[in-house]
């Protein structure tokens, strides 16, 4: 197959690394900042003084992602590492998540605005319950592509045969979790082989390298089947001489586009208006799509405040006080029925009890089991939630922004649970890929 050279559209992608405990990926992430000149001098000088002082010959490219004390001390990734570069084909906003099982839950956080994740795999243990667990958290977060970065090649003779089983049982797994768009690559982070440049020991494969593939990936940004949302963060009135009357909504838009002169609802009241106006940085205009943050002017005097929601009349979604879930439990506190919680949707915090977790689920065959009505950290389960007050919600698969949400401790505001509102392992098909990966593209 050849490879076309033609730009992805995009031009910013948000991916996460993910993996098993040692599978190398700040090594991954650091050689990828090393080789692609995306490193300053004063980073590789304090790398290169550390990497000495432990007696390392050659400089631990880990160590420029690994921030906290304790991560340097330890050897290993606490928390999310956000790292941000560019090539002259794209900008990257990366998110290195840890291996851990303890701090799964940060893999959710990582990967909960990415576009693209990568998996890393040990050529020498293979497929690893942490490995299938990152695979379903990156299915349940609806994440359009994964590649599945098979490292440490060097350490089992650059084998192809063992590469070949290994892709072959992720690419089982993932499809039972509905993720087809599945891009194995062998690779070597300490070595470098095919990171950024291809690799003269692994003439086997003839696919792209991983900062190709995430150079020329179409990644297709949240499909939304819906109509606008834009959840308010603010109400603005100056009561100045000059806006005496102005009176605008503040928020950024989650989901389509908003319209002058488009007839809009107000929820959870449910009272309609007309858009009479949108400023963006502080300019009118006619129209804002996904993404911006803009102030919006309503044609009547209507009570809107931070938290509601304005959404095309003609698109409304209902407003319920019961949603069910799946979720991803990150706190060291269980959750248990009956537990009293704050539910916090878009701007919107409100109180709720969990009224029931029937399901677990098991990783191993990917079926949700019957529970006592419990879930500890890093377990992912169903849930059904009773809110005080109704919420506009949107199912999970149709929006990614507005079908979430996260279960608050009343009393110390510690984050339990992330909540994708009725998600299960059903992920969209991926978009459209420019690149013909030859090889070893599923």
């Amino acid at each position: 197959m050849t490879r076309t050279t033609e730009l992805p559209s995009a031009t910013l992608l948000r991916f996460a690394t993910a993996g098993s405990v040692d599978d190398g990926k700040s090594t991954l992430v650091g050689r990828l900042l090393h080789d692609s000149k995306s490193v300053l001098a004063d980073q590789l000088e304090a790398v290169e003084r550390v990497s000495a002082d432990r007696g390392q010959e050659a400089p631990d490219l880990a160590l420029l992602t690994d921030g906290l004390r304790a991560e340097r001390e330890q050897g290993i990734t606490i928390d999310v590492a956000y790292r941000y570069f560019a090539t002259p084909k794209r900008r990257f906003i990366l998110a290195d998540t840890p291996g851990h099982v303890q701090y799964t839950r940060n893999m959710v956080t990582g990967a909960s605005t990415a576009e693209l994740t990568v998996i890393l795999v040990d050529a020498r243990n293979g497929v690893v319950e942490q490995t299938r667990r990152h695979a379903a958290i990156a299915a349940l977060l609806r994440v359009p592509r994964v590649v599945l970065a098979v490292n440490k090649m060097d350490l089992v003779g650059h084998s192809e045969p063992v590469f070949a089983t290994i892709v072959a049982e992720f690419t089982e797994y993932a499809a039972g979790l509905g993720v087809t768009g599945v891009t194995a690559i062998p690779i070597s982070a300490l070595a470098g082989d095919n990171v950024v440049r291809p690799s003269a020991v692994m003439d086997w494969y003839s696919g792209p390298t991983v900062l190709e593939h995430l150079e020329t990936v179409r990644v297709a940004r949240d499909q939304d089947r819906h109509g606008a949302r834009l959840p308010v963060q603010y109400v603005i009135r100056p009561r100045t001489a000059e806006h005496p009357d102005y009176r605008g909504y503040a928020g950024r838009i989650a989901a389509g586009s908003l319209r002058v002169g488009e007839p809009v609802t107000i929820l959870p009241s449910g009272r309609t208006t007309t858009i009479s106006g949108i400023d963006l940085l502080g300019r009118p205009v006619g129209a804002a799509r996904t993404g911006q943050s803009v102030t919006v002017l309503l044609a009547d005097d209507v009570d809107v405040s931070r938290g509601d929601l304005i959404v095309p009349t003609s698109d409304a979604p209902a407003t319920t006080h019961d949603i069910e879930a799946t979720v991803c439990h990150v706190a060291d506190q269980a959750l248990t029925v009956g537990h009293r919680v704050l539910l916090k949707h878009g701007t919107r915090t409100v109180k709720a009890i969990v009224e029931d977790i029937p399901a677990r689920l098991t990783l191993d065959d990917l079926t949700l089991r019957p529970h006592r009505g419990r879930l500890v950290a890093n377990d992912i389960g169903r849930v059904r939630i009773r809110t005080a007050e109704p919420l506009p919600v949107d199912p999970y698969a149709d929006s990614r922004r507005t079908g979430s949400f996260i279960l608050i401790d009343p009393g110390d505001g510690t984050t339990l649970t992330a909540g994708m509102v009725g998600a299960s392992f059903a992920a969209p098909e991926p978009p459209p890929d420019t690149t013909e990966d030859a090889g070893w593209d599923f």
